[in-house]
């Protein structure tokens, strides 16, 4: 049985190229970063969880939530398959008992802040907001998309961001925490326009405060799907 099932939906996607070395000091035990063209990426994400069931339960009060999160792009080499995954520097949520089950089970590093949403759907446009208050400053992602869904060309940029299949978190220096994320391959809406506000020094940090003075090298709203969260696995070295 999955460790945990739900809907990933109308995820709002930003892209900022970064130096390597920033994320250096995040990398897990046995990954390497995964580049794109020789670009180095960590995504601002925002999107909301639906039907969320724990062990094939529904928790009351935690069925649907917002989450936003940081992540960069790593792989790991298993025997001869290369599993091409994600790693967080921090994930927002609005629930606490959600943060303290991933933050224990998975040692991931979410924090439970108020969150709200917003979509606005018309027969041509797509309106998606996250917001969050994160120490007493609102601060958001929003996205205005056409209606329509579009495919995800196969080796496009927008394929190596939503084609990443596990979630790698550091342990110490010689172990990691894996899991496997199953979802079928997802498809997009062509974005008209975008607006984020968030200091990213006081989301994840000093090292990350350039982030504030740069423009995302690409955007994208993602429609999501249903997705699985399997049981942790051990990576020792």
């Amino acid at each position: 049985m999955s460790f945990l099932t739900a809907e990933w939906r109308k995820l709002a996607i930003a892209n900022y190229a970064v130096d390597e070395r920033v994320l250096l000091p995040y990398l897990p035990a046995g990954t390497e970063l995964d580049l794109w063209n020789g670009k180095c990426y960590v995504s601002l994400i925002g999107f909301l969880f639906k039907n969320v069931k724990l062990l094939g339960v529904r928790i009351p009060f935690h069925a649907n939530f917002e989450e936003v999160n940081l992540r960069f792009y790593v792989r790991y080499k298993d025997a001869e398959v290369w599993k091409r995954g994600v790693v967080f520097i921090r994930e927002i949520v609005p629930r606490y008992a959600i943060s303290f089950i991933a933050n224990t089970i998975y040692n991931e590093n979410y924090v439970a802040v108020p969150m709200k949403h917003s979509w606005l759907e018309t027969n041509e446009s797509l309106d998606v907001a996250y917001h969050w208050r994160y120490k007493r400053q609102w601060q958001y992602i929003k996205m205005q998309a056409g209606a329509e869904l579009e495919e995800i060309l196969p080796e496009s940029e927008a394929e190596f961001i939503t084609e990443h299949y596990w979630g790698y978190a550091r342990y110490n220096e010689q172990r990691t925490n894996a899991y496997e994320v199953i979802h079928p391959r997802w498809m997009q809406y062509k974005i008209k326009s975008f607006s984020i506000h968030i200091d990213f020094a006081l989301n994840y940090g000093k090292q990350f405060a350039f982030l504030n003075q740069q423009q995302p090298d690409s955007v994208m709203l993602a429609e999501g799907s249903e997705v699985s969260v399997e049981t942790k696995k051990v990576i020792c070295l």
